[in-house]
């Protein structure tokens, strides 16, 4: 049982456990309050600031791995989420930037007309969608097993027994918001891939 003055975190933690079970013991999960990763953060900060400080490029190898290595001690499977995200955000900029500038040499809407719209739309949805199913399918689910059963109409719906990626609302806004500064022109899409990637996951943020 926990004490009373537990962190959020460490109570985070125990109801994880509590609710996996047996297989709570093969998680690595590496709180920012941990030994791990009071050992963790001063390696990255040696190889970024040391090891690779003359290349910019290394630097942002070394932040893409240790971030996604922060990620994945949680579970390495989510990862995929962290990776798409991305990749859909990044790939959503490039064709905003590429369908404005089209429309800006026909001396048309600067703004890209209804294709950029499309664009920075769909990636809002799609990733939106992400984020909502993982937090709030089981919600929705259970309240509307408990809606039907005040009408005696007992569904069988099973709900999915999954943990919330750590990270996902972070890394889903700070995506979406790259998104949309780009369609309203306040920025201008990166063309460097790791750079991105390397921004939407910075472990530290």
């Amino acid at each position: 049982r926990l004490p009373v003055n537990a962190n959020k975190e460490a109570r985070t933690l125990f109801s994880v456990r509590k609710a996996i079970g047996s297989n709570a013991e093969k998680l690595s999960i590496m709180l920012f309050n941990s030994i791990e990763f009071a050992i963790f953060l001063p390696v990255v900060f040696l190889l970024y600031w040391f090891v690779f400080s003359r290349s910019a490029k290394w630097q942002n190898v070394c932040l893409f791995v240790a971030s996604y290595v922060f990620y994945g001690m949680w579970d390495w499977r989510f990862l995929g989420l962290l990776f798409f995200t991305s990749l859909t955000t990044w790939c959503s900029g490039l064709l905003i930037d590429k369908y404005r500038l089209q429309y800006a040499e026909n001396q048309q809407n600067a703004s890209g007309g209804g294709k950029t719209q499309w664009i920075c739309g769909a990636n809002i949805v799609v990733n939106l969608l992400i984020l909502c199913f993982f937090k709030y399918y089981n919600f929705f689910v259970d309240s509307f097993i408990e809606l039907f059963a005040l009408f005696d109409i007992h569904l069988q719906v099973s709900t999915l027994k999954i943990i919330l990626p750590v990270g996902i609302s972070f890394y889903t806004f700070q995506a979406l918001s790259y998104t949309i500064d780009v369609y309203r022109g306040k920025i201008e899409a990166t063309k460097d891939a790791l750079s991105f990637f390397t921004f939407v996951g910075f472990f530290p943020q």
